[in-house]
């Protein structure tokens, strides 16, 4: 029955990640975050419940740089989610340099010979319990320490970030998204488990390692038993899975953590319409172009208020911008954009080795007929006689 806890904390991920492409990309990094926690259970259940000496040699050492990637995917979804930036940066390499260096440490384990590391695997789990084996440059020992104080680091920057973005937010507009109780509850939820169980493993930590001693006159072989640090663990992972269901709006990825502006003033009114800026205008175009050249407009699902959530600009704003500066609507401006991406599909030669229907598709039409209209009206030909002339060019 153990085995049902991981399982359901992965196809959990898969679910966050269903949900992924069109309603809040921040679930990227929790479905990261949960397939993570959730391989690190599958690990213990393999080492402590299978009883299964195969499974004991391929789950003892092979799975620790996963430990090692549990702080970044946290960190990495509050700021995601938080942040008015949710660009990656080079520099947010560096917090995969702990995993990446636990990997290469325990190479001259996992290298060895199946059978061979199946069986130091089951002495020393279920035999001595002696822990101590030398890796490269560091021992088992200073591995397992370094994964849960990584973890607790990381939960506590992540609080900080966190707190600090909500302080930014109130000096910038003066209020807090709609939904920020709901993201803090749950932000809270998943950093306060993580802290129980990273807690709970060095506690166990020092118990093997340092052997006994007393908290408030308890021994510690009592408060971190094994049996206890692996309920815990298990628990506790368990449990993050189960709350997650808890928090439909964060499930299912339909909630953004965005301030809402209050109505305009007539003065704001006013301002408004003035011309903006030359800056501000240029900043604007830059951001737009950037978000354009990924070409989000061939997905089926771009809509105004995807455009929005990407961009951090309340929809009002952009719906002003195309009826006022393009005097257009967002779904002419949107299938503007996809026919010049079709034309830009036929002038570079896709057009011999793809159909009429499959470069709507590219394109982003639902159908072939809804693309022929829409190209028709646009260049004034049908897109089989747009082919033919520039075959003929």
């Amino acid at each position: 029955m153990a085995i049902l806890a991981p399982l359901f904390g992965i196809f959990t991920s898969f679910i966050l990640l269903y949900y992924l492409s069109s309603l809040n990309r921040s679930n990227t990094f929790l479905a990261l975050f949960f397939l993570c926690c959730n391989s690190v259970l599958m690990v213990y259940f393999g080492l402590h419940y299978s009883k299964i000496e195969f499974w004991e040699g391929i789950c003892f050492v092979h799975f620790l740089p996963l430990s090692f990637l549990l702080g970044p995917a946290l960190f990495f979804y509050v700021k995601h989610t938080v942040s008015e930036d949710k660009r990656l940066h080079r520099y947010d390499l560096v917090h995969l340099i702990p995993a990446v260096f636990t990997f290469f440490a325990t190479l001259p384990f996992t290298t060895l010979p199946l059978a061979t590391k199946t069986a130091m695997a089951h002495e020393i789990v279920n035999i001595t319990e002696d822990y101590n084996l030398n890796f490269q440059w560091v021992t088992f020992e200073q591995i397992l320490y370094g994964r849960s104080i990584h973890l607790i680091l990381y939960c506590i920057c992540a609080v900080i970030y966190f707190l600090w973005n909500k302080r930014h937010l109130m000096q910038k507009y003066g209020a807090l998204p709609s939904n920020h109780r709901l993201i803090q509850k749950w932000i809270f939820s998943l950093v306060f488990l993580q802290l129980v169980i990273a807690g709970n493993s060095l506690g166990h930590m020092l118990t093997i390692y340092a052997h006994n001693y007393a908290i408030l006159g308890i021994p510690s072989n009592i408060i971190f038993s094994e049996a206890r640090f692996f309920g815990i663990c298990g628990g506790g992972f368990f449990v993050q899975n189960f709350i997650l269901f808890l928090f439909p709006k964060i499930l299912y990825g339909n909630v953004s953590y965005e301030v809402e502006l209050a109505p305009a003033t007539i003065l704001q009114e006013i301002k408004s319409s003035l011309p903006k800026k030359e800056p501000a205008s240029r900043e604007f175009d830059q951001d737009l172009q950037h978000y354009l050249s990924t070409h989000p407009f061939v997905k089926n699902d771009f809509s105004l208020s995807q455009m929005s959530f990407d961009l951090k600009i309340p929809e009002r704003f952009l719906s002003s911008y195309f009826n006022k500066e393009l005097k257009k609507t967002f779904g002419e401006w949107k299938n503007d954009l996809r026919i010049e991406y079709a034309c830009q599909l036929i002038e570079e030669g896709n057009a011999k080795r793809l159909t009429i229907e499959a470069i709507s598709t590219d394109a982003g039409f639902v159908s072939r007929s809804k693309f022929i209209d829409a190209f028709k009206a646009r260049k004034g030909v049908t897109p089989s006689a747009y082919i033919k002339e520039k075959a003929e060019a």
